[in-house]
C-alpha cells in the first residue's frame, strides 16, 4: 500500500469531519494555539499538510503557512478552502521535497511521520526539516506511543478504539517494527467498510536519536497540546526539537 494510493480521491473527500474527531474544537484549537506560539513572528512549514485541518486555522491566526503534500487529491480538497496565495503547497514527499524560503517552525502532526515506512525515510524527514529552518528554528512532531504492552504472548492485534459503528484495530509486526491500522465502519447491516493504513512505529527514544542526527536537540515533550505531563502511561506525545 503506497501512500499516494491510500490517500486517493475517495479518502480526500471523506477526510474532513467538521466539528468531530480530529476536527473537534477541543482537539484542533489547542493544536493551533501551541503552533502559533511556537511560530512567533516567523513563517511555518507543515509536512503532510493534507486538506489543511491545521494550516487553514493557523493561517487565519496570521501565521504564514506553506505546505508539502504527496497526495494530489488532498491538495485539491485544500484548494476548496484556500487558494495558493494564502497557503502555497509543494507537491512531493515530505522526506525530500523542498519548499522555497526559510521558516521558524516546521511541524508534522497526528502521527504522520509513521507514514514513512523505513527508518531511513524517517531520518531523512528530520534532515529535511532542518534544511528548511532558520537557526534556532523548531520542528514539532506529534506521535502515538506504540501499545506493545497490550499485546499478550502470541497475539498480534490491539483494539485501540471502539464505539457504535466503528472499531479501530492495529496489527503489529514486532520483528520489522511495522503496524497496520484497520478502521472498520458499519451500520446495522451485515457489511462493514474497511480503510487500512500502514505505519512504521517509533519509540520516543528513537525519535530523539533521529533528531540528534539532523542537528536538533529535544526542547520539550508533553502528553498533549495543552502541556500535559508525559508519563509512562501517555498514549501519545508532542515533541518539540530545536536547532542551535
Amino acid at each position: 500500500m503506497r501512500q499516494d494510493e491510500i490517500w486517493d480521491d475517495e479518502a480526500a473527500r471523506r477526510y474532513d469531519t467538521p466539528g468531530e474527531g480530529m476536527f473537534a474544537p477541543d482537539v484542533l484549537e489547542p493544536t493551533v494555539d501551541r503552533l502559533a506560539a511556537l511560530a512567533g513572528d516567523g513563517p511555518a512549514l507543515e509536512f503532510a499538510i493534507g486538506t489543511g485541518r491545521v494550516a487553514v486555522p493557523l493561517a487565519a491566526r496570521g501565521v504564514p503557512v506553506t505546505g508539502i503534500e504527496l497526495s494530489a487529491p488532498m491538495i485539491a480538497q485544500l484548494r476548496t478552502k484556500v487558494d495558493a496565495d494564502t497557503i502555497p503547497v509543494v507537491a512531493g514527499d515530505m522526506a525530500t521535497a523542498v519548499a522555497p524560503g526559510e521558516f521558524s517552525l516546521a511541524y508534522l502532526i497526528y502521527n504522520t511521520i509513521a507514514n514513512l515506512l523505513t527508518q531511513a525515510e524517517q531520518v531523512a524527514c528530520f534532515r529535511n526539516a532542518a534544511r528548511h529552518l532558520a537557526p534556532g528554528g523548531r520542528f514539532v512532531v506529534e506521535l502515538w506511543v506504540p501499545e506493545l504492552r497490550k499485546l499478550p504472548p502470541g497475539q498480534q492485534a490491539v483494539v485501540w478504539h471502539s464505539e457504535p459503528g466503528y472499531i479501530g484495530l492495529d496489527t503489529y509486526d514486532v520483528l520489522n517494527q511495522q503496524v497496520v491500522s484497520h478502521h472498520f465502519r458499519f451500520d446495522d447491516g451485515r457489511q462493514a467498510e474497511l480503510f487500512r493504513t500502514p505505519h512504521r512505529y517509533v519509540w520516543p527514544a528513537e525519535l530523539d536519536l533521529m533528531a540528534q542526527l539532523a542537528g536538533f536537540t529535544l526542547e520539550s515533550r508533553h502528553a498533549d497540546w495543552t502541556g500535559g505531563e508525559f508519563t509512562a502511561e501517555s498514549r501519545s506525545h508532542v515533541s518539540v526539537y530545536r536547532l542551535p
